[in-house]
């Protein structure tokens, strides 16, 4: 039986699911990060799979998100895009010291994926944190800098305007720098990373994503293993259910306790 449990640690509700009779031993986990304007319930599927193949699973509200939402519409969130990215970084520390000081982790057995602006999520935490041990991003993207200049101009093509100074835009670039994977490739130190984007996304650029995996194809030479890029000729910004089985595929080859 799968245990399904809500909880909150300081200011983030999250659902936890374990088997049974794993619920008190240290076994691998995966956090998994929802999408913008989703939430944490929205993933409970990929969830159900995990905690049935034994891993422990946390599924986090990100600011502004689920049980926080303060009611901001899109376009209102889509102005603290970036701001939700990097908090959610920085709660993921918190929520994994919670699991360690409980004495629930095993070594090598953190696992961290997400969709969209979870796939964001989880690759600049792989420049922040070493324990993570291998990384899962759908529809996600490792170029922060590129990535929100592309959002700014396409802002300013619709004809709106920026709701940032040119001081605070190049402040907010060079901090986004700091966790930006694609300036700081070799932080991959060879941990297992995949990757799965469709070809049609309209929303997160599927080029920037693939271009940085064929520039990292170098630091994996010898452990071609560990990387995987997998596209979907069909799929636009939706994960198909051969995404979801190909995550959890990777989870069970790079995670097992």
């Amino acid at each position: 039986m799968i245990l399904v449990d809500k909880s909150t640690i300081q200011t983030i509700p999250f659902l936890h699911l374990v088997k049974e009779e794993d619920v008190n031993k240290p076994i691998p986990v995966c956090f998994f990060i929802h999408g913008f304007t989703s939430a944490k319930e929205h993933n409970l599927h990929y969830a159900y799979y995990l905690a049935e193949k034994g891993f422990r699973v946390i599924l986090p509200d990100c600011l502004e998100h689920g049980e926080r939402s303060t009611g901001k519409s899109e376009h209102q969130l889509g102005e603290v895009f970036w701001k939700i990215v990097l908090q959610t970084i920085h709660e993921l520390s918190i929520l994994k010291d919670q699991f360690e000081e409980k004495g629930l982790l095993v070594p090598n057995g953190i696992g961290v994926a997400g969709t969209s602006m979870g796939g964001i999520v989880t690759l600049g935490a792989l420049t922040q944190y070493e324990w993570i041990s291998s990384a899962v991003s759908l529809m996600g993207n490792p170029t922060y800098v590129k990535f929100a200049q592309a959002q700014l101009a396409q802002v300013e093509s619709l004809g709106y305007e920026l709701p940032f100074s040119e001081e605070e835009i190049e402040n907010m670039l060079n901090e986004l720098a700091h966790y930006d994977l694609s300036l700081q490739p070799e932080k991959l130190d060879g941990r297992p990373l995949m990757f799965w984007h469709g070809k049609r996304d309209k929303v997160v650029p599927f080029n920037l994503t693939q271009e940085f995996y064929q520039s990292i194809l170098p630091y994996y030479e010898s452990q071609e293993d560990n990387l995987l890029f997998i596209e979907d000729e069909k799929a636009d910004h939706k994960v198909s259910r051969e995404g979801v089985i190909k995550l959890v595929e990777w989870f069970e080859k790079h995670l097992s306790a």
